[in-house]
């Protein structure tokens, strides 16, 4: 191998409704990659067992319904592979291994930890610590060299290149001894010459990579806030999308006519970024549009668009949860696909680190 194959991989965790932030800050901006790169769209199921287990049938119907709004947005089995995360076993035997190659220094470091935890850190699961490490594992396990991330999971990423570098630099001889390595393309004193690992890239794109709250604008939109008016779900029908739009908390001002007008405005700067999101379009080429007008103008607009784009993919959905076997062939299908990926890269992990395998 004289270079590594560009390959995308990301996913999204099976828990709660998935809602317009899934959507707009990752799921649909995958779509296009799919002509771009081989494209690997997991369902990360071991990621959502990290703070608590699901009821009995909980993980299996969400894991359905991801994997449903993946393919209603648009992501197609035939030219990417789908599958949940817990059917390619390389993924758990590889996050174990980069337990053993990361530091307690950098996980410490990690801000969603923190969030995630809170003050209850000394009843969070080992689980919950260590997943930067399975998260690792995942794009890895395919030696992926791009995944689009959103602002939030940039730091995680950060984790998964130095965990790449650290495994690349420990085991430089044996790599080059057994010829797995591929030549690095950018030598520096802080890699090897050949490496086994890619140093992943991230790809960051669009005006809303982070959508926030509805009811909060300095908070991330997500599945555990409390209140559903903070959230738009991609189950929502048209009634609740205008609903959760109107009563959007926003600031007594007019839209401004520049970007820089939105300074300090993180309710008004969120919606914004949302309808350009929807549409296509700049922050700037909506303010050209709506600069000057008052709330009470915009948000109709706004619900508007919503519901026109997101009527159809809701639809969609309904129509693929309804037949589960056929979502369930699809995942079967990707799961072994996937494993053809990763089960090699793994053995050469094994290898290079000297376990034992008995033929």
């Amino acid at each position: 191998m004289t270079a590594f194959q560009p390959r995308v991989f990301s996913g999204v965790q099976p828990t709660g409704n998935l809602h317009l932030g899934n959507y707009l800050g990752a799921v649909s901006r995958w779509v296009p990659l799919q002509d771009q790169m081989e494209t690997i769209f997991c369902v990360v199921d071991l990621h959502a067992i990290t703070a608590s287990f699901p009821e009995q049938g909980e993980l299996q119907s969400a894991t359905r319904e991801v994997t449903a709004a993946y393919m209603a947005a648009g992501i197609d089995p035939k030219k990417s592979i789908i599958f949940n995360q817990s059917q390619v076993r390389a993924h758990a035997e590889l996050a174990w291994i980069f337990n053993c190659v990361a530091r307690m220094g950098w996980l410490s470091r990690m801000t969603q930890f923190k969030e995630k935890a809170g003050k209850n850190r000394e009843n969070a699961s080992v689980g919950l610590f260590a997943y930067p490490n399975l998260m690792a594992a995942d794009i890895l396990a395919y030696r992926a060299t791009h995944v689009p991330v959103g602002d939030d999971q940039k730091q995680h990423l950060e984790l998964t290149r130095d965990i790449a570098q650290k495994f690349n630099n420990d085991f430089a001889d044996r790599i080059k001894e057994l010829g797995v390595g591929v030549p690095n393309p950018t030598p520096s004193p802080e890699l090897p010459e050949e490496l086994y690992f890619p140093i992943t890239e991230p790809m960051i794109t669009g005006p809303a990579t982070r959508i926030m709250s509805l009811r909060d604008g300095t908070k991330k939109m997500s599945k555990s806030d409390p209140s559903d008016l903070s959230r738009i779900n991609l189950t929502d029908d048209a009634d609740s999308i205008a609903k959760k739009i109107r009563k959007a908390k926003t600031d007594p001002d007019a839209l401004p006519s520049e970007i820089k007008g939105l300074e300090g405005r993180p309710e008004a700067d969120n919606l914004v970024g949302i309808y350009a999101a929807l549409a296509g379009h700049t922050k700037e080429e909506v303010l050209k549009d709506f600069g000057g007008e008052q709330f009470s103008a915009f948000k109709p607009a706004l619900a508007d668009l919503a519901v026109a784009k997101l009527a159809p993919l809701t639809k969609e959905m309904r129509r693929l949860t309804s037949d589960p076997a056929e979502i369930d062939r699809i995942l079967k299908d990707g799961a072994e696909k996937a494993a053809a990926i990763a089960d090699p890269i793994l053995a050469d992990v094994r290898k290079i680190i000297g376990f034992l395998d008995v033929a």
